[in-house]
């Protein structure tokens, strides 16, 4: 029996965590949150603990609870995985519904959410502390690394690589063998037939480079 979790985080984002684990019949001890006004409240019979700094909390991470960090701010969520890593000596664990596939030659670091209906296909590699939403595609070989967020029903083709950090929308395609570097954004939609550079947002069918 796995130990029970402390998530991170009770916005959407939270509350889905929350079902994943009770899909996989893992115990979600509490949650953290920054906002005072939840402090005291629950999500269904799980209390709202305190403040992601208490340390009444923190110090039962690595000994009695896990810890899973569920809020889509790429920037607290590095803040945040910094600190488990300095004062508790854990890394997150990953949050895979029940109700997806992950193929057993996939690899998967640390930290990520998997929600229901994702479909993670064979040799494809998942680096640490992404947010993969319901029902999109990682076809065959497709490298993701960290900190990436994947929208929903997204179609990501076999071989494609997407940097750190890269956010896609909803409702993408990826044709097979595109690289998206690093920080790039892709809105809602696009069909992405070549390879998007570090930092660049683009949109549209085929999607094109939006200036900021």
């Amino acid at each position: 029996m796995e130990q029970p979790v402390i998530v991170f985080g009770a916005s959407g984002l939270g509350k889905s965590a929350l079902e994943i684990f009770q899909s996989n019949q893992i115990m979600v001890y509490g949650f953290l949150d920054d906002d005072p006004a939840l402090h005291g409240t629950s999500i269904g019979e799980v209390p709202i603990l305190g403040a992601t700094d208490d340390q009444a909390y923190l110090k039962l991470i690595g000994k009695k609870c896990q810890a899973f960090l569920a809020d889509n701010d790429k920037k607290w969520r590095q803040r945040t995985v910094e600190m488990l890593n300095a004062k508790r000596k854990v890394m997150p664990v990953n949050a895979i519904h029940s109700r997806s596939y992950m193929a057993l030659s996939s690899s998967i670091g640390h930290g990520n959410f998997v929600d229901a209906g994702v479909l993670v296909n064979a040799f494809a590699q998942l680096g640490s502390h992404n947010i993969l939403h319901a029902q999109c595609t990682l076809d065959a070989e497709v490298e993701l690394k960290n900190y990436a967020e994947v929208g929903v029903g997204s179609n990501i083709g076999a071989q494609v690589t997407i940097g750190e950090g890269v956010f896609i929308g909803p409702g993408v395609t990826i044709v097979a063998g595109v690289s998206i570097g690093d920080h790039a954004r892709i809105g809602a939609g696009s069909v992405v037939i070549g390879n998007v550079n570090r930092n660049e947002t683009v949109f549209g069918n085929p999607a094109q480079k939006v200036d900021q």
